[in-house]
């Protein structure tokens, strides 16, 4: 069943004492819950191991209580009582013969310690490297602190054997973790035997391998993470700094896991950073070593794949987001269903989770963290309820994931689009700069909907209630979107400023529609997502003047969640975009914007030919409330539930309308459970008093 072009991917290799069954390498990744959530990490790590992935590691996991990484919300291995909960992930990702790894971090100069009020110790005495800024310094290591940090990293070992895990991975990337703090000028000022040459800085990485192999390496293979390029200039650990560690100590580890410098690099969202974007800076490390490789750069292709393997580029495919998007890729691969793979799109929501302090998401995956809290199977869904047809209206991105996902239980389902095409808000989306990618959500949906004989789709189809009462559907499902507000009101004005008639006033659904303004406009963002960036950037592209003006600190400001607000802003400033910071619109003129600062409310006017608002959506929920109006005639026309669901009912980000569209799926003929909690939920157990 697998084309041969890609058997090179099954291949066994053998890191250390122990072989991976093939080359399907889920690096680590963080996902929200952590200590507050394992058992739904756990069982999503379990279902990745169904999916055929042959090395599965957790996220980092804080090894000792002297350094973490509060508000975040990380694995822990501080004492004993941690071993259960991990190994409860480690058995679930054994479970169909992957290799269990446990990524051991120790955060030195970017661990704050505000829960355990330890005080910071880092290779060098500096202010802590934090998302947040906080006011706090780290001590520098004496020699004692490194005896002692040596002795927990072995310790830390002993307890992930323990656990059960088959691989530790030493955490040195991503200017994060003490090895990377050794190796990196930027935060190793020492002048001992452990500063300056980088046989020097390389000296503390050398001790903790030898300490972990005489405590544990005959039964565990032990791999570093180190950036493949800090870019931060001369004082960084650059690639060539890199390529010569890892020649100097080519067998150090039992394999070498290599990522772009920043996290921000490393997972740079499809925007701005296309699949295998970090080969060059890989290309060629293979022969500096003895050991295997892995590296990352949101693989989707299958062909991508195959090809880094061939060139001897990796001997390992290293994946995170898209093993979130389809914890199933290596099967689907090795069982020739290369069109059933769910692609990442690259939008980064699923690291919103950790960097929100929440539980992660997937825009491709809406069971990703639901496997345990409540019992979804990427794959397989619930058996079909003792109702048989549902009207799904609306073709968006909630409507054909409630549409792929009650075709799967078995329904009939008919699908009623009132345009043309399939995709709603992304079918518009994708067309804008940057974000074709996102399109992925349209194409997976529009190809299994297509695949099921039990799905009508009809387009040119604008119902109304009256229509809906006549067809006979036992459930409907209204997925009917939202439109984009024209009076501003969002979060600075929860009522309509005043606008003078005379000023050219646009929406994003005007540009998306290609009614464009022209001249100096001003991008008002009061959405603070991607939207008023994407255009802004979309004007300049079609010539206008732009001054993008926003009450936030920042431009797209919720997307620092996304790891691209740096990128976002860098990009607009080197296309010209004026940039108002912590202002806001109050007013609209005739041939000018009044602007008002979000501090002082000091006032000033700004020439402008033409105004983009990106504030808030208006649901499109007219038919729903007037089919509520007409309750009463419901039972004569078969009509069981009526149910609204994505942005017709509140409108945000796409992944949360696939999630309200797989939602709707699965309760469908559910049975009511009143108040009770819709999901699982782990309880701390309380101390002995």
């Amino acid at each position: 069943m697998r084309d041969p072009r890609y058997d090179i991917l099954f291949e066994p290799v053998q890191i250390g004492p122990v072989t991976a069954k093939n080359r399907f390498y889920q690096v680590p990744h963080c996902n929200g819950g952590g200590y507050r959530d394992p058992s739904a990490a756990a069982a999503m790590r379990g279902a990745k191991a169904e999916g055929g992935w042959g090395v599965i590691f957790t996220e980092q996991c804080e090894m000792h209580h002297s350094s973490e990484i509060t508000p975040f919300i990380e694995l822990r291995l501080w004492e004993d009582k941690d071993i259960p909960m991990l190994r409860r992930m480690s058995e679930a990702m054994k479970g169909h013969g992957a290799l269990a790894g446990i990524q051991l971090a120790y955060s030195g100069v970017n661990g704050p310690n505000l829960y355990t009020k330890e005080v910071p110790l880092a290779v060098s005495a500096q202010p802590i490297r934090t998302f947040t800024n906080d006011p706090v310094q780290a001590r520098a290591l004496d020699k004692t602190d490194i005896r002692d940090l040596r002795r927990w990293f072995v310790t830390a070992a002993k307890r992930s054997k323990l656990a059960g895990f088959d691989l530790i991975c030493l955490y040195g990337a991503h200017g994060f973790g003490i090895f990377q703090h050794f190796l990196s000028r930027a935060t190793n000022h020492r002048g001992d035997e452990y500063g300056g040459s980088l046989e020097n800085r390389s000296r503390f990485a050398q001790e903790v391998v030898a300490d972990i192999r005489d405590a544990v390496g005959d039964t565990m293979g032990l791999t570093m993470r180190v950036s493949l390029d800090e870019s931060i200039g001369d004082l960084g650990f650059s690639n060539a700094e890199v390529r010569e560690f890892i020649e100097m100590n080519r067998d150090l580890p039992d394999l070498w896991d290599l990522a772009q410098g920043t996290w921000e690099d490393c997972s740079g969202p499809s925007r701005f950073t296309e699949e295998a974007s970090q080969q060059t800076l890989v290309q060629g490390i293979r022969e500096l070593t003895d050991r295997p490789i892995v590296g990352v750069g949101r693989f989707t292709s299958p062909d991508v794949m195959a090809k880094m393997i061939r060139s001897g580029t990796l001997d390992f495919i290293g994946c995170a987001r898209p093993s979130i998007a389809d914890p199933f890729l290596p099967k689907k691969i090795e069982e020739g269903r290369i069109e059933d793979i769910r692609e990442c799109i690259g939008c980064n929501i699923c690291i919103t989770g950790d960097m929100t302090m929440s539980i992660s998401r997937c825009t491709q995956n809406p069971t990703f963290m639901e496997e345990w809290r409540k019992g979804w199977h990427p794959e397989t869904m619930n058996v079909k309820g003792e109702s048989r047809s549902v009207l799904v209206v609306g073709a968006g991105p909630a409507g054909l994931e409630a549409t792929r996902a009650l075709a799967d239980r078995g329904y009939d389902v008919a699908l009623a689009e009132a345009g043309t095409t399939l995709g709603g808000r992304v079918a518009r989306e994708r067309l804008l700069p940057g974000l074709s990618a996102w399109g992925r959500v349209v194409d997976y949906r529009e190809y299994q909907i297509r695949q099921k004989p039990n799905v009508e789709t009809y387009f040119d189809s604008a119902l109304d209630a009256e229509n809906i009462l006549e067809f006979g559907f036992e459930h409907v499902c209204l997925a009917t979107g939202a439109h984009w507000r024209r009076d501003g009101v969002a979060r600075q004005h929860v009522v309509p400023f005043p606008t003078d008639a005379a000023m050219p006033l646009f929406t994003p659904d005007d540009l998306m529609d290609g009614t464009l303004p022209t001249g100096h406009v001003v991008v008002y963002d009061d959405d603070h997502y991607y939207m008023g960036g994407v255009l802004a950037e979309l004007l300049v592209q079609k010539g206008c003047n732009v001054t993008l003006v926003t009450p936030a600190a920042h431009v797209s400001e919720w997307t620092l969640n996304t790891l691209e607000q740096h990128e976002i802003h860098r990009r607009l400033a080197k296309m010209g975009v004026t940039v108002e910071l912590n202002r806001g619109v109050t007013a609209v003129g005739a041939r000018h914007v009044e602007t008002n600062c979000m501090f002082t409310d000091t006032r000033r006017e700004m020439a402008c030919d033409a105004v983009l608002l990106v504030s808030s959506r208006v649901e499109h929920n007219g038919v729903y409330k007037d089919l509520q109006a007409h309750k009463a005639a419901w039972a004569d026309a078969g009509i069981k539930s009526v149910t609204l669901i994505g942005d017709a009912n509140a409108p945000g980000p796409i992944a949360w309308a696939t999630y309200a569209g797989h939602r709707y799926a699965r309760e469908l003929d559910a049975p009511d459970i009143g108040d009770a909690l819709s999901f699982r939920r782990e309880i701390t157990e309380l101390a002995v008093d």
